[in-house]
């Protein structure tokens, strides 16, 4: 076997095959992340979020499932999906008036407390 060889692989070939599998790695853990919403270090509060979700339940439910077939149920629904949905409302990226007008005025420590809770509730369905 010549020098620099091991078993038939060079030594540069083992090492550059170290770097693709990081470099991807690395990728791979990037595209994870960013699929992720920032939660700006926001500890959501669901117990808060149930003192403030009494405006969302007049059509969302008390129980977060609605009795209306147009309007979605929010019990159970992905914390993630919630403040996302929240931020969207009240950026304008999602067009629903009422929705809009509904968290115009929330912060991002109110949406994270409101997805905390409607998250926490059992998934149900009427």
């Amino acid at each position: 076997m010549p020098p620099g060889e091991a078993g038939g692989l060079s030594i540069q070939s083992a090492r550059e095959r170290w770097v693709k599998r990081t470099v991807i790695s690395c990728l791979v853990g990037t595209a994870i992340a960013a699929c992720v919403p920032p939660q700006d270090g926001l500890a959501a509060d669901a117990r808060a979020g149930q003192q403030k979700a009494s405006i969302c339940m007049s059509c969302h439910g008390v129980d977060g499932i609605s009795g209306t077939p147009l309007v979605p149920n929010l019990a159970g629904q992905k914390e993630a999906y919630l403040i996302k949905a929240l931020k969207d409302y009240r950026e304008g990226r999602r067009d629903n008036a009422i929705m809009r007008s509904m968290a115009s005025d929330l912060s991002d420590g109110d949406i994270a407390d409101l997805a905390a809770f409607f998250a926490d509730m059992p998934r149900k369905t009427k």
